[in-house]
């Protein structure tokens, strides 16, 4: 066989692996997306989304209306909520939604605010020095549902015990938006997955 052969061979190979593991991956956070673990804990942490100004973004009010309502219910006593600053914004994403929290009544004791992240990582890294500096033992993790299986993965990186407790109300509703954010979650989950291996 030749070397062109031998080449064209292992690169179909190698083509096949990535999109049998992509294929498995986009199943594994698909059927991830309906696990909810939602019962009392110590604080919920929200995973920051993008913010508009002095506005969270329509997805992050989603995440943020589902951390009150698990406050409101008495799951939690405590709500991180996550983000840095982004696109030159004066607040934080993480002061916008401690002002959005605000706006509904939740009080502002209950608020604790990490506001140095920028990646999904950070926002759960940062989240668990301020469970550490304020007694708080373990979580519910807050994002959508297609979002859960990679954050639960890194969360468990990070040695926070938590439980996936998604919000119910996601702003991917519509089927293109779904299949949009999944491509985009198999994508980074896998890279991801790739990172803990090397």
């Amino acid at each position: 066989m030749s070397a062109k052969k031998m080449i064209a061979l292992i690169s179909a190979a190698l083509m096949t692996a990535v999109l049998i593991i992509g294929i498995c991956n986009a199943l594994a956070i698909y059927q991830f997306s309906f696990k909810d673990e939602t019962h009392t804990a110590d604080c919920a942490i929200v995973a920051g989304a993008a913010v508009k100004g002095d506005v969270p973004s329509l997805v992050f009010q989603e995440r943020l209306n589902h951390a009150a309502s698990l406050y409101r219910d008495g799951y939690v006593k405590k709500l991180i909520v996550t983000g840095g600053y982004s696109n030159f914004n004066a607040l934080s994403d993480a002061a916008v939604a401690r002002r959005y929290l605000l706006s509904l009544h939740i009080p502002d004791a209950a608020i604790l605010v990490e506001d140095r992240s920028q990646v999904t990582r950070e926002n759960l890294r940062y989240a668990k020095t301020i469970m550490a500096m304020n007694q708080l033992h373990n979580a519910l993790i807050v994002s959508d549902p297609l979002h859960m299986k990679r954050i639960m993965l890194m969360a468990r990186d990070e040695g926070i015990e938590a439980w996936a407790s998604p919000a119910t109300t996601s702003r991917y509703r519509s089927f293109s938006a779904k299949m949009r954010f999944l491509l985009r979650e198999t994508f980074w989950y896998s890279v991801y997955c790739l990172y803990r291996v090397l």
